[in-house]
């Protein structure tokens, strides 16, 4: 029997791990069969770390606690997540808070504070520490309320009452505002104000209510429930939003928008809630249920309305960039007219007749400068000619005189004249033909021969072939 690697062996329990007097046979190097002698059994250091994550989240006590203590060093990681421990005189605890939560929690762990904390412990198997889980975290001293508020948030956070995929965009110009608060205060008037100023088109209808005090919730969801059921006698329109406010106070004197009857109320509602209770610092869970949370009453009201300055700033705005738009716009075509206009212009017979006229008097000035140049050319050679013309016309003369000579000696020897000199004649008939052949001839035919000097009548006596 061979013995198992320490990462073979089986998980243990926590009273496994507690026995670790539990032993295994050993075995021997001589004979190679388990020895007799007991030994430790091997543990890896994940078999060790696991085992401790098991019986802790096996103990219920441990996986719904509330802490007690001082802040220590606090850090927050590139993810966001939040890293700190708490401490009083005997030990420390190492927490962390998750992004998500720590987004949700509405203050920041800080070094020195005391706070009450409530999560879960577990232990970071990488690091093999043990650390508590924070989920949501409240300054110590509240007690019951502070267990209570945390409880019931805890409860409508699972049901999705505080879900940020269902609350609603408030409207970009509400007509009709709802606000549910006390009529008596500083409150309400803060609010009128705030609402004249920024958006004076909108109608404000006030139910009030008690907010503070023994019945509150019971009147707060009362004044809600008339708002939901009013409408306009003329338009019959509901109204566009509704804000549920009041002033600072205690925890005990804002309990009553804590109060699930009111949570509900405002996440049930029919229109878009704007909740501002108490100063910057409180919370409640009736702005966890809120479509929109505001720090304080007057910040509700300025985020319930648009701001009349703003929306005049943007129709200057787009009245600035409509005009722009409208010059742009009939600039353009007044510019393509325009070159449509030239375009046409050019094409118009006047046009025509001016560009020829122009480009044939450009012609004509060529031409004129180009014969004035070949007038002076011409002048000048025939200057020169001038000065030459006697010299060229003897010798001209000269040598057409010696071609004529030339040209009447070829003639004379070449012409009839020469031959008849040599005692030749020219015979014609009757009609001035060349008689060239005796067989052109009969007896009494007339006959004209010229000589050399003079021509002879003759009548042919008779016709005879001569040899050649």
């Amino acid at each position: 029997m061979t013995r198992r690697r320490p990462d073979e062996q089986p998980p243990l329990t926590f009273d496994e791990f507690l026995a670790r007097g539990a032993t295994e046979p050993s075995v021997s190097a001589a004979t190679g069969h388990a020895a007799a002698r007991p030994g430790p059994r091997i543990l890896a250091v994940g078999d060790v770390t696991r085992v401790v994550r098991d019986t802790l989240r096996g103990a219920p006590g441990l996986r719904d606690l509330w802490v007690e203590g001082e802040v220590g060093q606090v850090s927050v990681s590139s993810a966001g997540h939040c890293y700190f421990t708490m401490k009083d005189e005997r030990a420390q605890l190492r927490c962390m808070i998750f992004r998500d939560d720590r987004l949700a929690i509405p203050f920041e762990p800080r070094t020195g504070l005391r706070l009450v904390a409530h999560g879960r412990l577990d232990v970071f198997e990488p690091q093999g520490t043990y650390q508590l889980y924070v989920d949501s975290i409240q300054p110590a001293g509240f007690g019951d309320l502070a267990l209570r508020f945390e409880a019931l948030k805890a409860q409508l956070a699972a049901e999705g009452l505080f879900d940020a995929k269902r609350k609603r965009p408030l409207p970009h110009w509400p007509r009709t505002i709802g606000i549910a608060t006390s009529l008596s205060g500083a409150v309400l008037q803060d609010m009128r104000k705030v609402l004249a100023r920024r958006w004076p088109l909108a109608r404000i209808v006030v139910s009030g209510c008690q907010v503070q005090g023994a019945g509150a919730s019971t009147s707060i969801v009362a004044a809600l429930r008339r708002l939901a059921r009013w409408t306009d006698a003329e338009t019959g329109r509901a109204t566009d939003v509704v804000i549920v406010a009041r002033g600072g106070g205690s925890l005990e004197d804002l309990w009553a928008f804590n109060e699930e009857v009111v949570v509900r109320a405002i996440a049930a509602h029919a229109c878009p809630v704007v909740v501002g209770v108490g100063h910057e610092t409180d919370v409640t869970l009736a702005e966890f249920a809120a479509d929109v949370r505001a720090a304080t009453p007057s910040v509700a009201a300025e985020l319930a309305v648009p701001s009349r300055d703003d929306q005049v700033a943007g129709l200057r705005a787009l009245v600035t960039g409509l005009m722009g738009a409208a010059g742009r716009s009939i600039a353009d075509p007044r510019r393509r007219l325009e070159a449509e206009r030239r375009a046409l212009d050019g094409l118009h017979p006047r046009a025509y007749l001016g560009a020829e006229r122009e480009r044939i008097g450009l012609l004509l000035d060529r031409a004129t400068r180009a014969a004035q140049g070949r007038l002076d050319v011409e002048a000048g050679r025939l200057a020169r000619a001038n000065d030459r013309l006697p010299m060229l016309l003897s010798g001209r003369l000269v040598r057409a005189r010696s071609d004529l000579a030339r040209q009447a000696a070829g003639l004379s020897a070449l012409g009839p004249f020469a031959t008849l000199e040599r005692g030749y004649a020219i015979v014609r008939d009757g009609e001035g033909r060349i008689v060239r052949d005796v067989t052109q001839l009969t007896p009494a035919d007339p006959l004209s021969v010229r000589l050399a000097r003079g021509e002879v009548d003759v009548l042919v006596q008779g016709v005879r072939d001569s040899p050649p």
